[in-house]
């Protein structure tokens, strides 16, 4: 189902299409980040990979939860843009042998994927409230919350060591 389809008419219908495109996004992450924690040699990167893995795994729960208030099965769409991110890092992760570099690449992607879980659940929350659904609205900020914080961690990592590393 494309973005702009006929089914979609309503800022309620892009709602639970959005809702779809990230929960397909968050179980795709919980395929790619096992590949991602085996790659990394930084232990701090390693373990931050590890606790993400526990944190999407609970936000899948969330938006699952989500999904019933708001009086919808859990469904995936298929989400073109976390395909490409996730596809991109495997490729470059695959023609990376400094292993400082290959951390410094997998961090980048890492972030690439928190930044675009910001936007979706952003923009969620922003249509849950729109919509009168602040019960929705405030699930998925907890989820917004953790991906904010979860990209802080990153760019320290980033700055204060992997990178500094990698050069």
């Amino acid at each position: 189902m494309g973005l702009f389809t006929a089914s979609i008419k309503t800022l309620d219908d892009l709602f639970v299409h959005t809702l779809q495109d990230i929960y397909y996004a968050e179980n795709q992450i919980t395929k790619a980040l096992p590949k991602m924690i085996s790659k990394a040699t930084d232990p701090q990167l390693k373990q931050g990979f590890e606790t993400h893995l526990r944190e999407t795994e609970g936000q899948i729960k969330r938006l699952e939860q989500v999904f019933q208030m708001h009086g919808h099965a859990p469904k995936a769409v298929d989400c073109p843009a976390i395909d490409g991110i996730i596809k991109e890092a495997n490729e470059t992760a695959g023609d990376i042998a400094d292993k400082e570099v290959l951390d410094a690449a997998l961090l980048a992607a890492a972030q690439a994927v928190e930044h675009y879980e910001i936007t979706r659940y952003g923009t969620l929350v922003a249509w849950a409230k729109q919509l009168g659904r602040s019960d929705c609205a405030s699930v998925l900020q907890q989820t917004l919350d953790e991906e904010k914080a979860t990209d802080a961690k990153l760019t320290s990592m980033a700055e204060s060591k992997v990178n500094q590393k990698a050069a």
